[in-house]
Protein backbone atom coordinates (compact mmCIF):
# COMPACT_ATOMS: atom_id res chain seq x y z
CA UNK A 1 0.00 0.00 0.00
CA UNK A 2 2.91 2.36 0.91
CA UNK A 3 4.16 2.00 -2.81
CA UNK A 4 1.50 2.37 -3.92
CA UNK A 5 0.68 5.57 -2.67
CA UNK A 6 4.48 6.12 -2.90
CA UNK A 7 3.92 5.68 -6.52
CA UNK A 8 0.63 7.58 -7.30
CA UNK A 9 2.98 10.72 -5.63
CA UNK A 10 5.74 10.60 -7.70
CA UNK A 11 3.59 10.52 -10.71
CA UNK A 12 1.80 13.40 -9.42
CA UNK A 13 4.93 15.02 -8.83
CA UNK A 14 6.39 14.47 -12.02
CA UNK A 15 3.43 15.95 -14.09
CA UNK A 16 3.57 19.41 -12.16
CA UNK A 17 6.07 20.84 -13.95
CA UNK A 18 4.27 20.61 -16.93
CA UNK A 19 0.69 21.34 -16.16
CA UNK A 20 2.60 24.70 -14.74
CA UNK A 21 4.15 25.24 -17.89
CA UNK A 22 0.50 24.75 -19.84
CA UNK A 23 -0.91 27.29 -17.75
CA UNK A 24 1.70 29.52 -17.91
CA UNK A 25 1.19 29.50 -21.37
CA UNK A 26 -2.27 29.51 -21.80
CA UNK A 27 -2.10 32.96 -19.28
CA UNK A 28 0.32 34.01 -22.36
CA UNK A 29 -1.93 32.89 -24.97
CA UNK A 30 -5.23 35.11 -22.88
CA UNK A 31 -2.69 38.26 -22.27
CA UNK A 32 -1.27 38.73 -25.76
CA UNK A 33 -3.09 37.04 -28.04
CA UNK A 34 -7.02 35.99 -27.21
CA UNK A 35 -8.00 39.16 -28.23
CA UNK A 36 -7.95 39.08 -31.80
CA UNK A 37 -6.81 34.99 -32.37
CA UNK A 38 -9.61 34.47 -29.53
CA UNK A 39 -9.14 31.48 -26.71
CA UNK A 40 -9.97 28.84 -29.56
CA UNK A 41 -7.55 30.25 -32.23
CA UNK A 42 -10.21 30.51 -34.69
CA UNK A 43 -9.79 34.50 -34.72
CA UNK A 44 -13.81 35.07 -34.16
CA UNK A 45 -13.07 38.05 -31.86
CA UNK A 46 -14.34 42.03 -32.72
CA UNK A 47 -10.50 42.55 -33.26
CA UNK A 48 -10.40 39.32 -35.65
CA UNK A 49 -13.11 39.64 -37.66
CA UNK A 50 -11.59 43.30 -37.99
CA UNK A 51 -8.48 42.52 -39.42
CA UNK A 52 -9.82 39.09 -40.90
CA UNK A 53 -7.28 37.28 -38.77
CA UNK A 54 -6.73 33.54 -40.08
CA UNK A 55 -7.98 30.48 -38.52
CA UNK A 56 -5.87 28.69 -36.81
CA UNK A 57 -8.20 25.72 -36.38
CA UNK A 58 -7.73 25.00 -40.42
CA UNK A 59 -5.57 22.96 -42.15
CA UNK A 60 -4.16 25.75 -44.72
CA UNK A 61 -3.03 27.43 -41.68
CA UNK A 62 -1.87 24.03 -39.83
CA UNK A 63 0.57 23.79 -42.67
CA UNK A 64 2.30 26.41 -41.76
CA UNK A 65 6.25 25.77 -40.60
CA UNK A 66 7.19 25.79 -36.97
CA UNK A 67 9.69 28.36 -37.91
CA UNK A 68 7.21 30.66 -39.71
CA UNK A 69 5.45 30.78 -36.81
CA UNK A 70 8.07 31.91 -34.42
CA UNK A 71 8.74 34.71 -37.07
CA UNK A 72 5.38 35.73 -37.00
CA UNK A 73 5.53 35.83 -32.91
CA UNK A 74 8.87 37.69 -32.92
CA UNK A 75 8.84 39.89 -35.98
CA UNK A 76 4.98 40.79 -35.35
CA UNK A 77 3.13 41.29 -38.72
CA UNK A 78 2.51 44.52 -40.30
CA UNK A 79 0.37 44.00 -43.81
CA UNK A 80 -2.27 45.48 -45.68
CA UNK A 81 -4.45 43.82 -48.13
CA UNK A 82 -7.60 45.12 -50.00
CA UNK A 83 -8.32 47.87 -47.35
CA UNK A 84 -7.58 45.46 -44.41
CA UNK A 85 -5.12 46.44 -42.33
CA UNK A 86 -3.15 43.28 -40.03
CA UNK A 87 -0.68 44.70 -37.48
CA UNK A 88 0.13 42.06 -34.34
CA UNK A 89 3.09 43.63 -31.97
CA UNK A 90 6.49 42.03 -32.12
CA UNK A 91 6.81 39.70 -28.53
CA UNK A 92 11.02 39.07 -29.39
CA UNK A 93 11.28 40.66 -25.99
CA UNK A 94 8.54 39.30 -24.21
CA UNK A 95 7.67 35.30 -25.36
CA UNK A 96 11.44 33.32 -25.86
CA UNK A 97 13.03 29.94 -25.59
CA UNK A 98 10.38 27.49 -23.88
CA UNK A 99 7.69 30.23 -23.57
CA UNK A 100 7.87 30.52 -27.64
CA UNK A 101 8.28 25.77 -28.37
CA UNK A 102 4.84 26.63 -25.83
CA UNK A 103 2.89 29.05 -27.56
CA UNK A 104 3.58 26.65 -31.00
CA UNK A 105 3.06 23.40 -29.21
CA UNK A 106 -0.75 25.54 -27.94
CA UNK A 107 -1.49 26.65 -31.61
CA UNK A 108 -0.69 23.01 -33.06
CA UNK A 109 -3.97 21.87 -30.91
CA UNK A 110 -6.15 24.21 -32.07
CA UNK A 111 -6.17 21.94 -35.14
CA UNK A 112 -9.47 20.65 -36.46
Amino acid sequence: MKRLMFLVAAVALASAPAFAADKKIERLWKSKCASCHGPDGKGETEKGKKMKVADMTSADWQKKSDDDLKKAIADGIKTEKDGVKKEMDSYKDDVKGEQLDGMIKLMREFKK
